[in-house]
């Protein structure tokens, strides 16, 4: 099958870069290019893409506004909003308005078809710099400990592997870490979605640190 992509950004070189990058690989292909966050509305609309890979600070309309429309429709595409930790202080508002990843703009390229990939096969991923500034803004606002009751109903294996997520590992990382098989671990992992009622594992970070529930990674 292959992963149809949009592309925005609205710098051109940056979008050619991007197109090129995508074209070179054999299961994905860009459908189109939008340079504002009105026009990625329009042509997510009119492509219906598998993908999108979205700026956020555009004219018109900000990529956060215009992932929230996106990701609001039926049967939407999947977001991976890429971005410069310098110009951007929206990582937390992109992620609650429906990204399913987040990425760098200096990520290594393999990085971001890794993310198209992720994200197309229905998962969602975040960068470890990303987690970790996600973290620091929880840590900064002071958040406590908040325990719902949902999350009560986790066994103590879904709990362990509940903390895994909230470092940002995918369920390969998961599974080599508590030793068990790559199934295995994506079963865990839509145990514990289901049970908390949560779309994917970035919107699992953030409630893994909304309430208080996950400690901090250590640095590398």
């Amino acid at each position: 099958m292959t992963i149809r992509v949009l592309v925005v950004d609205d710098e051109a070189l940056i979008r050619s870069g991007l197109g090129l990058m995508i074209e070179s690989q054999p299961d994905i292909r860009v459908v189109d290019e939008a340079e504002d966050g009105r026009e990625a509305v329009e042509l997510a609309l009119r492509h219906r893409p598998d993908v999108i890979l979205m700026d956020v600070q555009m004219p018109h309309l900000s990529g956060i506004d215009a992932t929230r429309r996106i990701t609001a429709v039926d049967d939407p595409p999947r977001v991976v909003v890429l971005t410069t930790f310098g110009n951007d202080e929206n990582v937390y508002e992109a992620l609650r308005a429906g990204a399913s990843a987040f990425l760098l703009k200096d990520s290594r390229p393999e990085d971001v078809i890794n993310a198209i990939r992720v994200v197309a096969g229905g998962e969602a991923l975040l960068s470890p710099a990303v987690t970790r500034r996600l973290v620091d803004q929880f840590i900064a606002a002071g958040r406590r400990p908040d325990v719902p009751a949902r999350y009560e109903s986790l066994t103590d294996r879904e709990r362990e592997i509940f903390g895994l997520i909230a470092e940002g590992l995918s369920n390969q990382e998961i599974a080599d870490r508590v030793f068990v098989s790559f199934s295995t671990a994506k079963t865990h992992v839509s145990s514990i979605l289901t049970k908390l009622g949560l779309r994917d594992r970035v919107h699992t970070v953030i409630y893994a640190y909304r309430h208080g529930l996950a400690e901090p990674p250590s640095e590398a």
